[in-house]
């Protein structure tokens, strides 16, 4: 069946920072939704690229050649495969969009008390 997803909605559904719930799959995709706040853990993902859209809020990118990236409300950033990097929010709570190869490991080869082993659907 074909139905229309409230994404505000979703959100709502959502009480946990940096545990990125599934909404959706196309073209063996996930479109996953988060809330995040605060410092998550440096890795990368060594064969995806991973796309971050802000639906509210400002996301932080650190990099490990210094570079911080801004993503604001309405913005997206694309990280490339193997690219270390660390998203961050300050202390303000976050809400994101990812758009991720439904094979992707959560944080990597990094494993952390943040790593979601399996994904959930809401």
């Amino acid at each position: 069946m074909i139905d229309t997803i409230n994404i505000e909605e979703k959100f709502n559904l959502i009480d946990e920072y940096w545990t990125p719930k599934v909404i959706g799959e196309l073209n063996g995709q996930y479109v996953k939704l988060a809330k995040v706040k605060g410092e998550f853990v440096w890795h990368d993902h060594e064969n995806e690229d991973e796309l971050f859209m802000v639906v509210k809020g400002t996301l932080f990118m650190d990099f490990r050649d210094g570079r911080t990236t801004t993503t604001k409300t309405g913005e997206i950033i694309i990280v490339p495969k193997g690219v270390e990097h660390r998203p961050h929010t300050g202390d303000k709570e976050v809400w994101i969009m990812l758009f991720e190869p439904k094979a992707i490991q959560h944080t990597g080869d990094v494993k952390s008390e943040l790593t979601v082993e399996e994904d959930v659907w809401i």
